[in-house]
């Protein structure tokens, strides 16, 4: 019998834990479905008045839907970027010693813990010096000073786990440096890879100070278009509920894609 009550118990808990979870969730997909009056006026766990209106509002408009094509063009921009320069990076990191590497490295990890408040200004001055202020590139860019050591750090702590047998190997084979770097040194690391793309994807994603800063129209990301709910008479909340909704589905899809390689990441790598 107290083997039935502890077995319960065990699945009780992670149950209770993914239903808290997944209740914010549920609430803002609740929210998306009805009329601020509704919000505001009632409470309940469904649509008293389903409505699709919101999400019609939000198809319709091309600064809704612009919104959420400039985001994923930047992010998807500053995911290519971040990881392409840190493999080099990371793979110096991992396979050599020289002279204030471990400084060049806890260097690089101090950019990822500043604020982003503390560049938003120089990145605002710098880039509208250069013409780019309101392009993709430009918040790109600026995300890299995030995102890049973030992803050196994923990279090295999963290199480091390869032998450096592997390598040289390779080189008595008579595998040139780049061919063995991309046929055989980075299927080996496919897992840390994706999780490394996955975080700079999600970081790049919901960063909003420095998006919304250095973009005005052309390059407005949906964080920054989801302020124009605000009014002289509240926010429309059912419109604004569903834009976040919306919001999450590219992040679920690629969690969808890369789960396994989260998954060994969590197991192998440093994550």
């Amino acid at each position: 019998m107290s083997t039935r009550r502890t077995a319960s118990f065990k699945w009780l808990v992670p149950f209770v834990y993914i239903v808290f979870l997944m209740l914010p969730i549920y609430w803002l997909l609740n929210m998306s479905f009805k009329t601020t009056n509704e919000i505001l006026g009632t409470f309940s766990l469904f649509p008293q008045e389903f409505t699709l209106e919101n999400y019609r509002a939000i198809f319709t408009d091309p600064t809704w839907y612009n919104g959420y094509i400039n985001s994923l063009i930047y992010v998807c921009i500053n995911t290519l970027i971040s990881v392409t320069v840190a493999l080099p990076a990371a793979y110096a990191f991992s396979r050599y010693r020289f002279l204030g590497d471990k400084h060049l490295f806890f260097w690089l990890l101090t950019n990822r813990m500043a604020p982003a408040a503390v560049f938003a200004l120089p990145f605002f001055q710098l880039y509208s010096a250069m013409n780019l202020f309101d392009t993709h590139i430009a918040v790109a860019l600026a995300h890299c000073l995030f995102n890049i050591p973030l992803a050196v750090w994923i990279l090295e702590g999963f290199m480091s786990g390869v032998p450096k047998e592997l390598d040289e190997t390779a080189y008595i084979d008579g595998y040139p440096f780049w061919k063995f770097f991309t046929k055989i040194f980075l299927p080996t690391i496919a897992a840390g890879i994706g999780v490394a793309a996955f975080f700079c994807f999600m970081f790049s994603w919901v960063e909003l100070l420095l998006a919304k800063t250095l973009t005005s129209v052309d390059a407005k990301p949906i964080a920054a278009v989801m302020t124009r709910t605000a009014s002289s008479s509240g926010y429309e909340l059912g419109l604004l509920a569903a834009a976040g909704t919306l919001t999450m589905v590219p992040g679920a899809i690629v969690i969808f894609f890369v789960r396994n390689y989260i998954a060994k990441g969590f197991a192998l790598g440093r994550v």
